[in-house]
């Protein structure tokens, strides 16, 4: 956020989303558990959800909500534990288990997302019950939170302007302010426990092997359970393949240039509306994005938080927005009623409020913001969590951590290749790349670990025009993984492919339902050839 670290959510409506980097905060990999068998973990893996009506405004009545409790600390487990929230949609008919959704982000909350999305996963209720959860340090399941007031996180300026001495201060005061709020969740955050948490529920919803579909960031949770549980994989679909090797600095490229160019096509889009808040010439239009970003920074516009709209909030609501091509006409009125009215409200809904689930079991709060390892109720979701979340699990998943010394040296270089990749995104990515400066080095497990499997055949789906999951990761990620993985090629735009193809929501069903799995290499055309 304008180069700070926001106090309220990311500006983002599609959880489906990979944000930069790749694994497990503050601690090295625990002993990997290839099944439930091992006696210190049997309590945990002798454990069934029981579903119940879920609380909360406008929530679908057919949706069921429950919980499952896993090892805060898997080398502890007869420690501390934690309750991770779940939903599900029953099969409406023979149900032959249960499917496995996570949304993405990392950070996504997926209970609220399944409330809110379920029409796009109505086809896999025909065999499956279908499942969503929020991941630990996620949405209700112990939530990680930087701070919900101005001062908890100082802001971090990677700007031509800003001394390295001083950013890297800034860096290390965000760091402590996270660690303070977020509580003992916090050490054991990241993909490698997740993945184990991925195969307790798997067992609590009575499965022998897990059939999943990951898009996005869940790629990559999917990929690590397969290096982990390699016998335990059922029918697995990885869409908007993440990568498992590339540093955060050059994923943040990627993602800066990603959104640009989505960026430029939306205003080419938007420009043929009379209505469109940044005129009717291409080239005009992109200055004004600019223009009123900056703008922004300057003078931010008040929100009904209690805190100020910035240009660099409004970076990340475009950023969000431009996921997704269906939400490019509420992306336009809503910047338009910024533009004329000061009104950030609809901008504000793009940071994913989800549907306000609650399963009334409640959760006690700490004074330092934390909680006990219960469930916490969806109002007390900290505004913060998705941005807190996304930088702990990414900075978790990566062993890199550049000294103070190297940052201070490559800290103009970086500037000026992320404002060449995106003069609107660069400083935005950069932002959260600098973020992991001050945390303890992440994993190496996943860089190190997650190749040549030894599982059954999964379904990696690559999109042409994906602005945050470039092609090229679905190919490198396919070769790394090896025999085992089948690439669907979508030869379409936007973030994942489930959602936006036809032909691939067709070829991902049969696979998931009837183990129809299309040949390595296939292709789904763009969405408007009728194929």
């Amino acid at each position: 956020m304008p180069a700070k670290l926001s106090t309220r959510p990311t500006l983002r409506r599609c959880a489906m989303t990979s944000g930069i980097g790749l694994v497990l905060f503050g601690a090295g990999l625990p002993a990997v558990v290839m099944d439930g068998s091992e006696a210190d973990l049997s309590r945990f893996y002798r454990q069934k959800v029981v579903w119940s009506k879920c609380d909360g405004v406008e929530i679908p009545k057919d949706l069921q909500c429950g919980k499952v409790t896993v090892p805060l600390d898997y080398a502890r487990p007869e420690g501390a534990t934690l309750d991770l929230a779940l939903a599900r949609y029953r099969a409406t008919g023979e149900s032959r288990g249960s499917v496995l959704l996570n949304f993405g982000g990392p950070g996504g909350a997926g209970v609220s997302e399944l409330a809110a999305g379920a029409k796009d996963f109505m086809s896999l209720t025909n065999g499956y019950d279908v499942v969503s959860f929020d991941p630990r340090g996620v949405g209700r399941s112990s939530p990680v939170t930087c701070g919900n007031n101005a001062d908890a996180v100082a802001a971090t300026d990677p700007d031509a302007d800003a001394d390295p001495r001083t950013v890297l201060e800034q860096l290390r005061k965000a760091a402590s302010a996270c660690a303070k709020h977020s509580g003992p969740v916090l050490p054991h955050i990241g993909t490698v426990n997740a993945a184990r948490d991925l195969d307790v529920m798997r067992q609590a919803v009575g499965d022998k092997k897990l059939n999943y579909l990951g898009f996005s960031y869940g790629s990559r949770l999917g990929a690590v359970y397969a290096a982990q549980f390699p016998r335990k994989v059922g029918r697995m679909v990885l869409d908007g393949v993440d990568t498992l090797t590339e540093p955060l600095t050059e994923q943040g490229l990627a993602g800066a240039a990603g959104q640009q160019t989505a960026l430029d096509d939306f205003v080419d889009w938007c420009v043929k509306d009379i209505a469109c808040p940044f005129g009717t010439d291409a080239r005009t239009a992109r200055e004004e994005v600019v223009r009123l970003i900056e703008s922004l920074d300057q003078d931010p516009v008040p929100t009904d938080f209690g805190e100020d709209f910035t240009g660099q909030d409004l970076v990340g609501a475009i950023g969000q927005a431009l996921y997704s091509k269906d939400l490019w006409p509420s992306l336009e009125r809503a910047i338009a009623a910024l533009v004329e009215d000061g009104d950030t409200r609809p901008l504000l809904w793009f940071s994913g409020g989800g549907s306000g689930l609650r399963t009334g079991d409640g959760a006690a709060h700490r004074a330092d913001g934390g909680t006990d390892g219960g469930l916490v109720d969806q109002e007390d979701v900290p505004l913060d969590n998705l941005p807190a979340a996304l930088m702990a699990i990414n900075c978790a998943d990566d062993p890199d951590r550049p000294s103070a010394e190297r940052i201070t040296r490559d800290l103009s270089r970086l500037r000026d290749e992320y404002e060449q990749a995106s003069p609107v995104f660069g400083r935005y990515r950069l932002t959260e790349v600098l973020m992991c400066y001050g945390r303890p080095k992440g994993t190496d497990f996943i860089r190190d670990e997650v190749r040549d499997l030894d599982s059954p055949k999964m379904l990696l789906v690559g999109t042409r025009g994906d602005p945050a999951t470039p092609y090229r990761w679905t190919v490198e990620t396919a070769e790394r993984l090896g025999d085992s993985a089948v690439v669907l090629d979508n030869k379409g735009e936007g973030h994942t492919g489930y959602a936006s193809s036809k032909c691939v929501h067709r070829k991902v069903d049969a696979f998931l339902l009837y183990g129809s799995l299309p040949p390595d290499g296939s292709s789904c055309g763009p969405e408007n050839d009728g194929r």
